[in-house]
């Protein structure tokens, strides 16, 4: 029979657990930092071709999230990582309400155009630096004037489009496609459904030799689409569910239709095209970065902030 002394100690410690973690997942994980490696050699990518990219992915720059102070921390970290090439993913602006007065965007992407790498900065744009674009929204074209502030820091933006690569005398292509919920619903202009303005199919008929090809895609969703043709995909849009706790994950709850929340994750279902043809599809590569903001909530448990490392070339995936 549990004593009355137990009973209190226990009852305060469920107590405390309930009131520290809220104030933890708050407080202190949002503003870790955190290297996530992957070490792979994903199909068609020639083993003796190593090379080393930085991801960051979805920093949400916002007061006091993601001030810039931090916003230069990352990239003196980064810098630090010595990559061959940094990879930007997309979501750069914070949509929610529990900030501080905005940062204008130019004084963010300026610090970002002080990441520095031998082959270069490269970036495209997530929902949220369409969806925070009020005339971009109307006018259905970008780049946003989050995705000029990138421009004109001097980091190249890909908005379906392939760009040719070499590395110690081998080729590789870099591609990346624009938003696939870049449009929401909007009764003025009559668009009655969400509209991505990804184009999967002309961004990879840029791609003019048998090189390998890296695919940055803000959704992972789009694996489902990516041929075979792609060594790997990179993505972010999940922010690891921002949430795990214990293996549950609030935002990707278990469900009939997969979902790629995190990590290295191998396809194996055909693409659509591949089953209408009746053709068997090899194996996809897709890596999903945990990111470093918040979103709709300042809030991350069990994910910690990434900046995520992916080292291709002399692995076996």
């Amino acid at each position: 029979m549990i004593s009355r002394r137990r009973f209190l100690q226990t009852c305060g410690i469920a107590m405390l657990g309930a009131v520290s973690a809220p104030a933890y997942a708050i407080g202190v994980e949002p503003f870790r930092l955190s290297l996530k490696h992957y070490h792979l050699t994903p199909p068609r990518w020639p083993r003796g071709l190593k090379l080393k990219a930085a991801l960051i992915a979805d920093p949400h720059v916002c007061d006091p999230w993601m001030g810039l102070e931090r916003v230069r921390s990352i990239v003196r970290q980064t810098n630090a990582l010595k990559p061959d090439i940094i990879l930007m993913l997309g979501d750069y602006v914070a949509s929610h309400k529990w900030q501080y007065d905005p940062i204008p965007p130019q004084a963010w992407a300026d610090l970002f155009g002080d990441l520095s790498a031998p082959l270069g900065t490269h970036a495209i744009l997530g929902n949220h630096d369409w969806w925070d674009d009020a005339d971009a929204q109307l006018t259905g074209g970008g780049p946003t004037r989050y995705g000029q502030a990138l421009l004109n820091a001097g980091i190249p933006l890909y908005q379906n489009r392939a760009q040719r690569f070499e590395k110690d005398g081998q080729a590789f292509w870099l591609a990346g496609v624009d938003d696939q919920l870049a449009l929401r619903p909007h009764r003025k202009i009559k668009r009655h459904r969400w509209k991505g303005l990804d184009d999967l199919t002309g961004t990879l008929a840029q791609v003019t030799d048998d090189a390998p090809v890296l695919l940055m895609a803000h959704e992972p969703d789009i694996i489902r689409e990516v041929p075979g043709r792609v060594s790997l995909t990179l993505s972010g849009h999940t922010h690891g569910g921002q949430v795990n706790c214990f293996g549950y994950k609030p935002a990707f709850p278990k469900r009939s239709v997969k979902s790629y929340a995190y990590g290295h994750i191998v396809e194996t279902e055909a693409t659509k095209l591949a089953r209408h043809l009746g053709l068997e599809t090899e194996p996809r590569h897709l890596i999903v970065s945990g990111g470093l903001g918040c979103s709709i909530l300042p809030v991350r448990f069990g994910v910690p902030p990434e900046i995520t490392v992916v080292h291709l070339g002399g692995t076996t995936a």
